[in-house]
């Protein structure tokens, strides 16, 4: 890659723009990204191959799900983005796992697709600070830096046109359009989702640097014309009587609500559907070799389903509406990269869709990645000041993946030009830390998809509490305002006051205790106890003891659940804080950068090798590290006590 002096060394060179940072790509970790560096204050250009596309949702147009629902409150805690225009264009919502405890309770809200990009591209042109250019990015300008052989730094990145444009700090979002090609049966084109164009060239520039690249598959299913789907054959999924939001700007409003309710639909494949792919595997591109990508586990194709659940009689189809301005069904469940023939045999196996008009056409898309384990947690990249990596670039899957990592790196390369620590979020404080955390220190083989069972300390890791975990760092950082501060402010005063109050509100044994406890299937009370108390047995709640609370105050919906869960699950929540406070502990113990891992006795080969190529920041992460053992980390601990003076003279 070229340096910027050698690139404006050559003929006719032009620099056509200069920013503090650049930010290429404008699906959603893209937007995340240039939103958080632009309200930070720095200027942004955001670059999107065409200002039609930006935010483009080409596979479900939902947001948020289990895990992904938390991040999203996360991502809004903090003061990005999505949340807020989620709740904009939600036109149906369902709380996942309501049933199953706080601590896997998702929200999840099916989009008005091309509203939600409206809106996103509203956001971006409002912004003072940012300027929005279509243009396709080909190469990076990269120089060494002096004296320090080995050490890069981003100088600005060069256009298709061959314009260049100058910052510092460069942030990398292509998403799934790098070195894109879409594949339909023997149809192997290159493409971009959705037919739009790929990024050619910015991927062979990545590779040039030295980056470790593979290529990742994924893929969406057909869609379909509402009127020839026979709707009243299938079961019908209501959205939830009560719709929550996603932003804690609209947390408790009275006056929000979706813009629409629009139910979805379940059916099922059949004997049929399973015996017509069967017949036609070898036609398949993933079992015929034409894809050679590395495909998601956990959102396989239907024909991936057949073959590694034989057992299975049927699968779940879920028909999901795409938007208020259109008659398009999302067929979940139906992901496939079967010839289009196929295709069209197949919805005559499938109850309801015998007649279904397909508008759209499945497809799988393979694109080029990188090994994220190159990253800093930060998301930079080692020894290339400067560049930054987020979203589906760094082996993740998802819209809510690509959003909190792009908001991340925005972030983090603001602070990296003022000359600040970068700001890393924990395991233990959000989802956005789990998703990090494992992308950098584990890696990945295939797109990763965040879960809450990556998360060790999920039940501290609420959709509910997401502010008070890390609204703190958004307001500290200057991403959120002070009217939104205060407010967020007012309400964990609010819970804690009710907390109190509720542990000195004493119930005395009487006809009526009994009778309301005896209605809830609860035992009557032999003493008196605390509303506190109370609240602690799981057949009880906030609102089945208020006849029993007559000095009850009138509070926020939001303060009444934050305060019922907390003194609910006390107990367990203690205990996780104990094993936070254990995590820490090796969280804090900082590994130097220059450690040479090959001279420290006691090491076992496989963990010098890894731990002298990852270079963790902490024992902590070296602990999370493949191949590091419990033991290997006691001999880094051992170590660490020797030369303490000297780790500490060298950070």
């Amino acid at each position: 890659m070229p340096s910027l002096a050698e690139a404006l060394s050559k003929p006719n060179a032009f620099v056509a723009g200069q920013a503090d940072v650049i930010v290429v790509g404008a699906g959603h970790a893209g937007c995340e990204a240039a939103l958080a560096a632009a309200r930070l204050g720095h200027r942004v250009i955001l670059f999107t191959m065409t200002l039609d596309s930006l935010a483009n949702l080409p596979c479900n147009p939902n947001i948020g799900g289990t895990a992904k629902g938390q991040m999203v409150r996360e991502i809004d805690a903090m003061g990005g983005e999505m949340g807020r225009l989620a709740d904009l264009h939600m036109i149906q919502f369902r709380m996942l796992n309501a049933t199953k405890g706080p601590a896997v309770m998702s929200p999840r809200a099916q989009m008005d697709r091309t509203g939600y990009q409206r809106g996103m591209k509203q956001v971006l042109e409002s912004e003072p600070n940012l300027k929005l250019i279509q243009q396709e990015i080909t190469g990076l300008l990269v120089d060494d830096v002096a004296g320090e052989p080995g050490r890069r730094k981003t100088e600005g990145v060069i256009a298709a046109t061959g314009s260049l444009y100058i910052a510092t700090d460069v942030i990398v979002c292509p998403g799934t359009f790098l070195d894109g090609r879409v594949i339909i049966g023997d149809s192997v084109r290159d493409s971009g989702p959705d037919q739009l164009s790929p990024s050619i060239g910015l991927g062979e520039a990545l590779t040039a640097l030295g980056l470790p690249t593979r290529r990742f598959k994924t893929g969406t299913p057909g869609r379909f014309h509402r009127r020839s789907i026979d709707l009243d054959r299938m079961e019908t999924q209501a959205a939830d009587r009560q719709a929550k939001p996603f932003s804690f700007d609209h947390e408790d409003d009275p006056t929000w609500r979706p813009s629409a309710e629009m139910p979805c639909y379940i059916t099922w494949t059949s004997d049929a559907t399973r015996q017509l792919l069967s017949d036609n595997m070898d036609r398949s591109p993933l079992y015929s070799g034409v894809i050679e990508g590395v495909g998601p586990r956990y959102c396989p194709s239907i024909e991936d389903k057949i073959v590694k659940f034989p057992s299975h009689a049927r699968h779940h189809v879920f028909l999901e509406p795409t938007g208020l301005d259109t008659h398009e069904m999302y067929a979940s469940g139906l992901s496939t990269s079967m010839p289009e023939d196929v295709q069209r045999a197949m919805l005559d196996t499938v109850p309801g869709m015998e007649t279904a008009e397909m508008m759209r056409p499945a497809y799988a898309i393979e694109y080029l990645c990188v090994d994220p384990t190159i990253l800093k947690l930060s998301l930079e990249v080692n020894n290339i000041e400067g560049l930054f990596l987020a979203g589906q670039i760094n082996g993740s899957s998802g819209y809510e993946e690509a959003a909190a990592q792009g908001l991340m790196a925005g972030i983090n390369a603001v602070l990296r030009q003022k000359g600040e620590e970068p700001l890393i979020i924990d395991r233990s404080e959000g989802y956005i830390g789990v998703l990090i955390d494992d992308l950098v220190t584990k890696g990945t083989n295939e797109p990763y998809r965040l879960m809450t069972s990556r998360a060790e300390y999920r039940l501290i890791l609420r959709q509910d509490n997401a502010d008070a975990r890390l609204s703190p760092i958004g307001y500290k950082i200057g991403l959120l305002s002070e009217q939104r501060y205060q407010r967020f402010l007012s309400k964990q005063a609010a819970i804690k006051e009710e907390k109190d109050r509720l542990k000195d509100t004493l119930v005395k044994k009487s006809d009526l205790s009994d009778k309301i406890l005896e209605d809830a299937g609860s035992t009557p009370l032999r003493r008196t106890t605390s509303l506190y108390q109370l609240l602690k047995r799981p057949e009880l709640s906030y609102g089945t003891l208020a006849p029993l609370d007559p000095e009850r105050p009138t509070l926020l919906p939001s303060v009444c659940e934050s305060a019922e869960i907390q003194i609910r699950y006390e107990g367990y929540i203690r205990l996780e804080h104990n094993r936070v406070e254990r995590f820490r502990k090796l969280e804090h113990r900082r590994l130097p950068n220059d450690i040479a891992y090959d001279a420290i006795r006691g090491l076992r080969l496989e963990a010098r090798q890894k731990l002298a190529v990852r270079k963790p920041g902490s024992v902590g992460q070296a602990s999370r590290i493949s191949g590091v053992s419990p033991a290997d980390i006691q001999v880094l601990l051992v170590w660490l006590e020797q030369h303490k003076g000297q780790a500490v003279s060298r950070e």
